[in-house]
């Protein structure tokens, strides 16, 4: 028999009292499980080579820690920076990673209960990647645009950084030169400034529908091939989708960097006496 195409919605699958327990939800329980066991394993190898130069598997870690330091300070063009965003960035990365290929795994999708789903009964995996949960991803998204803005606030400040949307400061310094054309330069940036914040929702959108849309895609397309022919067919595209996991996971941590990185680097203004004194714009 045909497996069933996954629907849009994660499915419960028992209830605690009144919470639904989708199968996304256990896959993403199951996913921090993995990460909690792996970060006390690594805490307690580091305790046991400290102040000692680091040796097997340590060694390894380290040289993808160095990695990801040199490919972040490219955008971020400050180590301090990298420093600060590595935490939320590279767990994201990880977590998306994760969550991604572990789909690809024997039992995911196939192992399940039989339960009444939209009037019939049907078998439903016990397991599905949570990426493929529009919740989820949408989670993220937000999380990753408003952490920007608050640590922006939080290093430039909030009228700085609200200049960077509403240009009021430049609109009044632009009245106080009486220079028509600095007048009519600020008045256009001010009204972009709508499109700005029109744009920050955008983000959260694109964010969380592009890797929702790539991941759910993939499952749908794996059953399908399984169904035709199954344990053959799907091999060449179970390849594919480690790569499409990976793509992925880079794209959303990247963009993440990029927000973080422009939300904390002061813009220009017509009234900036220091320009030079600025950081450069950060670039991918």
């Amino acid at each position: 028999m045909a497996a069933a195409l996954p629907p849009l919605a994660a499915e419960p699958i028992f209830h605690v009292g009144s919470l639904p327990i989708t199968n996304t939800m256990i896959n993403s329980s199951i996913t921090v499980l993995g990460f909690v066991v792996f970060a006390v394993v690594i805490s307690l190898a580091v305790k046991r080579y400290a102040g000692k130069a680091p040796q097997g598997i340590l060694n390894f870690f380290e040289s993808i820690l160095e990695t990801l330091f040199g490919y972040f300070d490219t955008v971020t063009h400050s180590r301090e920076k990298t420093i600060k965003f590595l935490p939320l960035v590279g767990t994201l990365f990880l977590f998306i990673l994760v969550s991604n290929w572990i789909g690809l795994l024997p039992g995911i999708g196939s192992i399940g209960r039989y339960l009444v789903h939209e009037g019939h009964v049907m078998l439903v995996p016990m397991f599905r990647p949570a990426t493929t949960d529009l919740n989820m991803t949408l989670a993220m998204s937000l999380t990753a645009v408003i952490t920007s803005h608050v640590v922006g606030i939080a290093v430039i400040g909030f009228f700085k950084y609200f200049n960077k949307f509403i240009k009021l400061g430049d609109l009044w310094h632009a009245l106080k030169s009486m220079n028509p054309m600095t007048m009519l330069t600020a008045v256009i940036e001010f009204f972009i400034g709508f499109l700005e914040i029109i744009s920050e929702v955008a983000k959260m959108l694109s964010l969380s529908l592009r890797l929702f849309g790539n991941v759910f895609a993939g499952e749908v397309l794996l059953t399908v091939l399984a169904g035709i022919l199954p344990f053959v067919l799907p091999l060449p595209f179970i390849a594919l989708e480690l790569i499409v996991g990976i793509v992925q996971a880079t794209v959303f941590a990247m963009l993440t960097l990029v927000y973080l990185t422009v939300a904390t680097t002061e813009v220009a203004s017509h009234h900036s006496e220091h320009k030079e004194d600025l950081e450069p714009t950060p670039t991918v």
